[in-house]
Formats: structure tokens, sequence, C-alpha cells
């Protein structure tokens, strides 16, 4: 229950951002917003602002409200004379509906589809663009109060609180070390005995020894734990270098004073959101040459448990996690696919270039097809992340 709690608190933070970017934009654009959502329909509850009594009213039910409309298969509709702030049933995200998003009404001024191309293209970006300021500022207050970062080409040591330790970063699917147990987030304490003071020492202990059988000594979540693994060569390199699977790093609380600290952490945003693009990049290219997934791939309840664990361990490690994923999400949500942003911001480019408007129907069909294939996803890496969770 901890778990699920942090996890829905986390999920509606990231999500809260995401959709405020774009009702931000939007009504500072001069469109109407219809209904500003957390989470899928059928919609549970909402309230709204009579413009007349000036009071909130609260409504109970689905209404108009429909997953098709949503996602773009439909218009979508006014219900109530002001923006309507709701709380749906399906907890997978949020969303907001801005009159004439889908091309219906572009003559009307306070419509989405009356506006430049340009302007429509900065609504849909915005999303993207405050989870990208949401990251900088958690991780700007992480550094104030110290955060755990891979220090291996840290140039400040003055900001570095206390040692260093190695902790894994990456397991391989079917190596050795995932065989043996190792997981992400484990601090490896010695192997054999002998103390891994470092990233360096312990790739080359691994090479040195060659494919006898270790003796990996680890700490997680304040526990000692051992496992026993022998390196072997890996299929998806090309060397034949004996190799344990795992990618790890040396990680120590990096602390700024607080006049900088802010400026450090959209430091980092930046460069989080351009390596984990990259890695996203690498994992397309990876499946389109049929090469799979190098790496797990984790669903809500994978995400839920890593947070769970993250709180564990304490805010600092909470926060990190916090900023990553909402990384992670400006990331996935500036794909060129169907269904998210990036799907939206790919037909707007495509107008602005060919100044021909694409049919409506092509495009909310291509929406339609790419939000059911995005469920169908999460609901196979559901699954395997539940059956993670009880072998």
């Amino acid at each position: 229950m901890y778990t699920l709690i942090i996890f829905l608190i986390i999920l509606s933070i990231l999500v809260i951002a995401h959709e405020f970017g774009h009702f931000f934009t939007a009504r500072k654009a001069g469109m109407r917003v219809f209904e500003f959502g957390l989470g899928f329909p059928p919609r549970a509850f909402g309230f709204y602002k009579d413009p007349k009594t000036k009071k909130w009213i609260f409504v109970k039910g689905r209404g108009k409200s429909s997953l098709k409309e949503t996602i773009g298969g439909d218009g979508a509709m006014e219900e109530y004379p002001d923006t309507l702030y709701s709380v749906n049933w399906l907890p997978l995200g949020g969303f907001v509906k801005i009159k004439g998003e889908n091309g219906e009404n572009p003559d009307d001024k306070d419509s989405f589809g009356y506006h430049k191309p340009w302007k429509r293209f900065v609504v849909v970006v915005a999303g993207v663009t405050m989870n990208v300021i949401l990251a900088g500022v958690l991780l700007g207050f992480g550094f104030m109060i110290g955060l755990p970062m891979d220090i291996s080409e840290f140039k400040d040591s003055q900001a570095i609180v206390g040692q260093s330790e190695v902790v894994i970063q990456e397991v391989s699917k079917d190596s050795p070390a995932n065989k043996a147990g190792i997981e992400f987030g484990d601090k490896v304490i010695s192997i054999n005995g002998e103390k891994m003071v470092n990233t360096e020492k312990l790739v080359n202990y691994v090479r040195e020894k060659g494919g006898v059988e270790m003796e990996i000594k680890v700490l997680r979540a304040n526990k000692e734990m051992t496992f026993k693994a022998i390196p072997s060569i890996l299929e998806k390199h090309d060397d034949n270098v004996l190799r344990l699977g795992i990618i790890s790093a040396d990680i120590a609380t990096v602390r700024f004073p607080w006049y900088i600290s802010l400026y450090k952490g959209f430091e980092a945003a930046f460069f989080g959101f351009i390596n984990i693009f990259t890695l996203f990049i690498v994992v397309i290219k990876n499946l389109i040459m049929g090469k799979g997934l190098a790496y797990d791939v984790s669903g809500p309840v994978g995400i839920a448990t890593i947070i769970g664990q993250s709180a564990r361990l304490g805010i600092n490690y909470l926060i990190n996690t916090a900023a990553m994923l909402s990384l992670t999400l400006a990331v996935i949500n500036i794909l060129p696919i169907p269904a998210l942003d990036g799907g939206r911001a790919f037909f707007i480019l495509i107008e602005g270039i060919t100044r021909r408007v694409i049919p409506i129907k092509y495009e909310q069909l291509a929406h339609t097809i790419g939000f059911a294939l995005l469920m169908l996803l999460v609901l196979v890496v559901t699954v395997q992340d539940v059956f993670k969770l009880v072998r």
C-alpha cells in the first residue's frame, strides 16, 4: 500500500505538470479549454467554477466524457460553462481537451484549429517542456540536500559528500549477473572477498580472473546479500571478453550551495534528457534491426516498484527517481508516435511545411490506432512485471 500511494503521488505530479503545460499555453494563445483531466475516461468526478455565480460546482459521473473522444476519435464537446477539472478511472496519464483540437470549428477564434501551425505546435510540445522544467526543479532542490550521482567524470570534488560506492546501473537480460539474481541498484561490496573500491577495479578484476565462479557480495536495501556467477562471453558484444553483464557506476552524494543548485539542476536535466533520448533511439534502432531489447522494459507495476525502492532508500533517491521519470515521460511524448504529443506535433509540422491540412479522418485514425497499440504494450509489460513479482 505504501508503494502504491507513493507511486500515485509521483505519477499525479508528473501528469499535472505535463498537462498544465498544454493548459497554460492554450489559454495564453486564446484557445478554449473544455477539460483538464487526471487519468483517462470514464470520468469519476470533477469540478468547475461557474462564471456567473463565481462558485465552484462539483459534478459526479461520466457525463459526456468518453475514451474515444479524449484520444482523438471525436471532437471535444462543451459540457460546462468553464473548464472542468476532472479525475478519471483509468490512471495511466492525463489530458487537456481543447476546443477544435481535432479540426472542428476552424473559424472560431477560440478554437485550436483556428490558430497558425506554430502556435498549435507550441501548445502541443508545452507538456514535454514542463516535464523537463519539473525535472530541473526537482534536481535543483535535490542538489541542495544532496543527490546520489555518478562521479566518475565529476570535476567539482568539493561538492562530493562522503565516499563513493560501486552501484549497479543496468543488468543485461540472460547474462550471468541476471541469472544469479543481481539487480539494478545493488551496491557491490566485494568479489571473492576483495573489496571493490570503484568501477574500474571491478571491470579489471572480472577480466583478469576469467571464467571462474565469482562470489559477489552486494548491499541491497541495507541488507548484505551474496550471489555466485561465472563471467561469460555475451552475444551482444563482438569481442571475446568475459563479462558478468552489468554496467556499474561510482555513486556518491553531491551537494551544491543553494545559490547555484537550481542552475545545476537544470543543467543536469538538459543533459539527462539528451542521454535518455539517445538511449531510446538506440533501443528503437535495435528493434527495427531485429536485435530485440538488451534490457528489461518496465510498465506501471515495475515503475511503482522502483519508486517504492527509492522511497525506502531516502528522499534524495526518490527525488532523483522522480526527476528521471519526468525526463523519460518527456522523451516518450516527444517521439513521433500517433496519440502522443510527438505524433500530433509531427502532423502539424507536415502541415506547416506542405501548406496543406491533412484530412482530419486520417489523423484521427492514426491517433486511435496508436493509442490502442500503446495500451496493448502497457498491458503486455504490466503482465510481465507481475510475473516478475510472483516468481
